[in-house]
């Protein structure tokens, strides 16, 4: 989820959990729920810092709780004075821990998961219901931070006393649909995986399939099913009374087994991409010396819409097979050749 959603989304929880807490508190909850995409910086470094840091460590349950603990104290040094902490340590670690989870919570949904484990476990956990921008749950979270303070103009205009905490009621009004927005698009994903498994694809079963959201529309899917010797890339209508075609897609043929492809993939740059790729498709050229250029794409990232920073992982080497170079670069680079 992009670091805007994620600071309206830290916004609104701090209303609806302490309406009250100093505006210090409000910063430091702020602050909680979008410093993990500190790690997007990585892109700077290049794609292999990239593919090695982004959604990892920072991302992670241990980290999670030792950036609460640290801002907490942080908070209470520069607020010592007992006259201006008008909220307890324990208070202020709960909703500052409760604002990195919701950050977790929100990029799980996504496709490109987080290391929710490390470093006890490099695994990610990555659910597909939301797109990497979703614009139904930053409408939903403007509405609930802004309408609170159209209807308190209306209230003052009119001379009527709201003692209520301000914005409180709307902020847990936003969270309630925002929830019931995401298991909408839960209950949407599984029926299309369902359905995408339940096909079988010019003749060979499914060996693993994924259904990746549109962001502005809930019924329209990109799907990807693998084969024994094909990836098929589709789109799914998941919409009431729609029906869906196998054949519909675009086949993507794997390569033909080869000591060059075997060869390749056994390189560490290889080898750090396939760690992390869902969906790697490999390309095999002969070069104008007679060696061989091997690339490795991961196509989940066109499906979810996220080429932006897609990492492509390159291989060359010689006529006898012998590795020359190999890389991770950016998608968008090789474009430009």
């Amino acid at each position: 989820m992009d670091v805007g959603t994620h600071a309206l989304a830290s916004f609104a929880l701090v209303r609806a959990a302490l309406p009250r807490a100093p505006r210090a508190a409000w910063a430091a909850v702020l602050l909680a729920g979008t410093i993990a995409d500190l790690d997007a910086l990585s892109a700077l470094v290049g794609p292999s810092a990239y593919l090695k840091w982004h959604r990892t460590d920072s991302h992670s349950l241990l980290v999670s709780i030792a950036v609460s603990a640290l801002l907490t104290g942080v908070y209470l040094l520069l607020n010592a004075k007992p006259s201006s902490v008008a909220i307890s340590p324990p208070a202020l670690f709960a909703i500052v821990l409760l604002a990195q989870l919701l950050h977790l919570a929100l990029d799980a949904c996504q496709s490109e998961g987080i290391a929710l484990f490390w470093p006890f476990s490099g695994h990610r956990v990555a659910a597909d219901w939301l797109a990497s921008i979703d614009p139904w749950i930053i409408t939903l979270l403007i509405a609930a931070i802004l309408l609170p303070e159209l209807l308190r103009l209306v209230s003052d205009e009119i001379g009527a006393k709201d003692k209520r905490p301000r914005g409180r009621l709307g902020a847990i009004v936003g969270f309630v649909l925002v929830l019931l927005y995401i298991g909408v698009r839960a209950t949407l994903h599984s029926n299309v995986v369902a359905a995408m498994e339940s096909r079988t694809y010019q003749g060979q079963s499914p060996r693993a399939v994924a259904a990746f959201p549109e962001s502005a529309s809930l019924f329209t899917w990109h799907g990807i099913v693998e084969t024994d010797s094909a990836l098929h890339e589709l789109i799914v209508n998941a919409g009431p009374g729609s029906a869906f075609d196998p054949e519909s897609g675009v086949a993507l043929f794997k390569p033909e087994p080869s000591a060059i492809l075997d060869q390749a993939r056994n390189s560490d740059a290889a080898k750090r991409f396939i760690a992390v790729a869902l969906f790697p498709k490999a390309t095999v050229e002969k070069t104008s010396d007679d060696g061989y250029e091997v690339q490795l794409r991961d196509l989940r990232y066109a499906a979810a819409g996220e080429t932006q920073h897609e990492v492509v992982a390159l291989v060359k080497m010689d006529a006898n097979g012998k590795l020359v170079d190999e890389a991770l670069a950016w998608a968008r680079d090789l474009r430009r050749r």
